[in-house]
């Protein structure tokens, strides 16, 4: 029997009940209404340990993004202690040797790569952070470089002499593989001179770098009418000869520039001071070994980086246990050291704007033994 049946049997009863019944007489026949099934959907009930639970899991998840906050604090405070970021020159500093919690500092500048002269590049600004901060008692000029252009060597020695003589400081110069030429020029700011066992040094001249192509642009014809305003307008023009009062001129330009180079290695070294004539001997362009170098009196001694950082520290008074060497490192964004790509040659970096300034018509204090000029 389904529900409608038994629905049937009781509207049946139900009605005989009333037609028997005094209520019911004279009524007509009773019709039940539609039937309309009636779901109840039971209340989720939740206990006192769900809600337990739940407060457990909250408390773990606070806990763990402030613990998560304290290590964040933490990593910079100690990156700060070691690695201390300067805003104005955007430079972060190494910690090389000595005391790490030291408060006296030997800082080591570095000079790498072709020397182009660049006022706001990596040389300017460790000079200004070293001129800005009193706690660096002594520096140590790192120089890995063949040199670059006059004007752009003769710059950074102004500038390193500048820093020196108003800080009162120390100056102990440490070459590595090559500081020859316009690296030498800079050496010269040194109250002592180290050099690696594998150095190489002096190239201590000038040098004009000009090219002459008019055999070429005639092959291929090329002719070159420049409009001057003088005769000496175009002089060092690739496309023609050069002329014999043209080389004239720019042999006083490379003698004159050869004399300041000879005066700034007088007033650097003592053992030149008063004897022109051995220099003269030495300034032939040749290149040195550094016990060559040594033996004519170029350099003082022969040592690593952490030789030239002792001696810092003893022309400073300073010990290991109260100061601490130091180096400064460009401070690079992310899409910067992402994007940058330099060809990384035995003398330092090399990119395309470093090659378009060493192949322009100047006066170059450069080694050519290692540079693409010829």
């Amino acid at each position: 029997m389904n529900t409608h049946d038994i629905y049937s049997t009781e509207m049946s009863q139900s009605g005989a009940s009333q037609a028997g019944s005094p209520s019911g007489a004279g009524s007509g026949r009773f019709t039940p209404p539609p039937y309309q099934p009636v779901y109840f959907k039971p209340e989720p009930q939740v206990g006192c340990g769900t809600y337990l639970f739940r407060f457990v899991m909250i408390l773990l998840v606070v806990g763990f993004i402030g613990m998560i906050g304290l290590f964040m604090l933490f990593i910079i405070g100690t990156v700060s202690a070691s690695m201390q970021q300067v805003s104005e020159t955007n430079l972060t500093e190494k910690f090389i040797s000595g005391n790490q919690h030291a408060k006296h500092k030997v800082a080591v500048i570095t000079v790498e790569g072709v020397i182009t002269g660049s006022e706001d590049g990596f040389i300017p600004k460790q000079i200004r952070h070293v001129l800005n901060d009193t706690e660096v008692e002594a520096v140590v000029l790192r120089i890995e470089s063949p040199g670059g252009t006059m004007s752009g060597s003769d710059y950074y020695h102004h500038l390193l002499m500048e820093m020196k003589n108003e800080r009162n400081i120390p100056i102990v110069v440490s070459m590595g593989s090559i500081a020859a030429s316009g690296g030498y020029y800079l050496a010269m700011v040194g109250n002592e001179i180290y050099a690696e066992h594998s150095t190489i040094t002096g190239s201590i001249g000038v040098i004009v770098s000009l090219f002459n192509g008019e055999d070429l642009c005639e092959k291929i014809g090329v002719e070159s009418t420049p409009i001057t305003s003088g005769p000496l307008k175009a002089m060092g023009s690739f496309s023609k000869r050069m002329s014999d009062e043209e080389k004239e001129v720019w042999q006083r330009l490379v003698d004159d520039s050869f004399k300041r180079f000879k005066k700034v290695i007088r007033d650097g070294r003592s053992v030149f001071a008063n004897d022109a004539d051995k220099l003269d001997q030495l300034a032939t362009g040749q290149i040195y070994t550094a016990a060559e170098a040594k033996e004519h009196g170029l350099i003082d001694e022969i040592g690593f980086l952490d030789d030239a950082i002792q001696k810092a520290m003893d022309l400073a008074a300073l010990t290991e246990d109260n100061s601490k060497a130091i180096r400064y490192k460009p401070k690079l964004k992310f899409m910067d050291a992402l994007l940058e790509s330099r060809v990384k040659t035995s003398i330092g970096s090399f990119d395309a704007k470093t090659l378009a300034e060493i192949t322009t018509p100047r006066v170059y204090l450069l080694c050519p033994y290692v540079t693409p000029v010829p």
